[in-house]
């Protein structure tokens, strides 16, 4: 296996489905409907120039996925160096690349030093604003590796650290916040939340050895997926007031359909009593809901 692929099976890159169609959803919303003139300041952040619109635009592009792709990756390297030791002993874990030695614990320390740089040296290019909030977003990101250890509000964090991504998107390219953006930002937070607790099922009786904990280990099974459940319904509710509140036409609705459609799916499928659905559930159901309804969000801004 090359060492690009030990690293991107590290920080379970094909993960990144999940947050970045929201994080597109904001930055084409900037583009779109904010009240920016980008002929007239043709410029990244700090005065680098850009002689054409559409350099500045595929400018701020490429650094808005260079931001996701660092922060997440930090973030995923950094839980799988702070919980090494967990994840020796967990069986469905114990074949992670720490435990099993492909990538030692000092050189995923490096990985996450390295991304947490580049992150931090992107958003200084793209404007003050993202490069003064930049340790604000690590801190979260990070600081998630260590809540299970005090807390089973764990999935919250999680969450939130997901759901900077449109906030972070639109800032990218406006340089101020928006409610629009932050309605986006509460989709993906109780989402995010809502299915991390029904991935979190499956090690419930090995968090309550080590006394690790989460709503499942806390709450046990029955119980945690009303809580899922319940996030996932705040989850439509944002959704459906962002529509609302955006002015969205067919395509938003029919992306909301999907998106919708995909939370009940995955609560089909996972019961308390019988996870043997939830990989599907997790990846699968969440992948279709993410990029199906970022694809249609986007669609829709253009054609409105």
């Amino acid at each position: 296996m090359s060492t690009l692929k030990r690293y991107l099976s590290l920080v379970k890159f094909s993960h990144t489905i999940f947050a970045l169609p929201f994080a597109m959803i904001g930055f084409f919303l900037a583009i779109t409907k904010a009240d920016i003139n980008l002929k007239e300041d043709a410029r990244l952040g700090w005065g680098i120039q850009f002689p054409e619109t559409w350099q500045l635009v595929l400018a701020k592009f490429f650094l808005v996925l260079v931001c996701m792709v660092t922060a997440r990756s930090a973030a995923m390297a950094f839980n799988r160096y702070l919980d090494r030791s967990f994840d020796a002993k967990n069986p469905r874990t114990a074949i992670r690349e720490i435990p099993q030695g492909i990538i030692s614990p000092n050189s995923a320390l490096r990985f996450v030093i390295l991304n947490c740089l580049i992150f931090t040296i992107a958003t200084y290019t793209i404007n003050p604003i993202c490069f003064f909030l930049s340790p604000v977003a690590l801190f979260v990101i990070l600081f998630y590796s260590y809540t299970k250890r005090f807390t089973a509000l764990c999935h919250l964090v999680l969450g939130l650290g997901l759901s900077l991504a449109p906030i972070g998107a639109f800032l990218a390219v406006t340089g101020h916040f928006s409610l629009l953006p932050i309605l986006f930002s509460f989709t993906v937070l109780f989402w995010v939340s809502g299915f991390d607790i029904i991935y979190a099922m499956q090690d419930i009786d090995f968090d309550q050895s080590q006394e690790l904990r989460s709503i499942p280990s806390v709450l046990g099974a029955q119980k945690a997926l009303k809580v899922s459940q319940a996030l996932h319904f705040l989850s439509a509710i944002t959704v459906i007031v962002a529509g609302w509140y955006g002015g969205f036409h067919l395509g938003y609705w029919l992306g909301v359909a999907v998106f919708i459609g995909m939370l009940i799916y995955q609560h089909s499928i996972v019961k308390f009593n019988d996870l043997s659905r939830v990989n599907i559930a997790f990846m699968t159901a969440n992948g279709i809901a993410s990029v199906v309804f970022g694809v249609l969000v986007i669609v829709d801004l253009y054609l409105s």
